[in-house]
């Protein structure tokens, strides 16, 4: 992929659609996420091919738990499947890995798979691809917020000196900027729960396509798009006029 438009710093995509994109198939809903996980590799690639900095996407949200169990264990098992691959590819491509949420309620054997995606890819100076998993927004902010009621309590910190500085460096990746660009594939108009804290300025593209079906075009589109704003924040432009 080829793009003549000025690439944001951080794109952040929530792959919505790939229980849609099977039904209309009749096919089982496993079906659609492996169908997502492949569109999901290809769209790094072109990431990596326009030079994008940071890419996240929100993967197995905190609410997914609450789906059917065949289709939790669909989700689980593509993690096992997946991550590893994925670590083999970031490897050849200078991609850095980061995941993002809580990885404790996993098994062992899958915890063990998101670190060491992690640690291989650690000093890799190219991509860096924030992975989602067990993610929830509110629930980030949550376990900031006992980060810092445990300095509170050890007398290190005192409420009133919280600033939002500290708040973002309780987050789970804190040294990745937020988000220029959030896109929401399949046309559905929400953030649920997706980086809450970090999307305060960020822009949004909503295209209808389904997620297993977005491609190379989709993406140089909702980044045309983005490069059309005037993008402000707190009355400036982005360019400092």
């Amino acid at each position: 992929m080829t793009t003549n438009q000025t690439v944001p710093n951080h794109i952040a995509i929530i792959l919505d659609g790939n229980g849609r994109w099977a039904k209309k198939r009749r096919l089982p809903r496993a079906l659609g996420h492996k169908a997502g996980c492949e569109t999901l590799k290809s769209i790094l690639d072109s990431c990596n091919d326009i030079g994008l900095k940071y890419l996240t996407v929100y993967a197995f949200s905190t609410e997914n738990w609450k789906r059917s169990q065949d289709e939790v264990s669909a989700l689980v098992q593509l993690i096992r499947y997946y991550i590893p691959r994925l670590e083999k590819k970031a490897m050849q491509k200078n991609t850095r890995v980061l995941i993002m949420g809580n990885r404790e309620r996993f098994a062992e054997d899958v915890i063990r798979i998101l670190d060491s995606v992690e640690a291989a890819t650690r000093d890799n100076t190219g991509l860096t691809f924030i992975l989602g998993l067990n993610y929830g927004g509110r629930d980030e902010i949550r376990r900031a917020m006992v980060k810092l009621g445990q300095e509170i309590a050890a007398g290190r910190l005192k409420p009133e000196e919280i600033t939002e500085e500290m708040i973002s460096a309780k987050l789970d990746n804190p040294q990745v900027p937020d988000p220029d660009l959030i896109i929401r594939t399949s046309g559905e108009m929400r953030l649920s729960n997706f980086l809450t804290w970090q999307s305060a300025y960020a822009e949004f593209e909503f295209p209808e396509v389904l997620w297993p079906d977005f491609g190379d075009e989709d993406l140089e589109e909702a980044i045309a798009l983005y490069n059309n704003r005037d993008r402000r924040f707190g009355g400036r432009k982005t360019d400092g006029s």
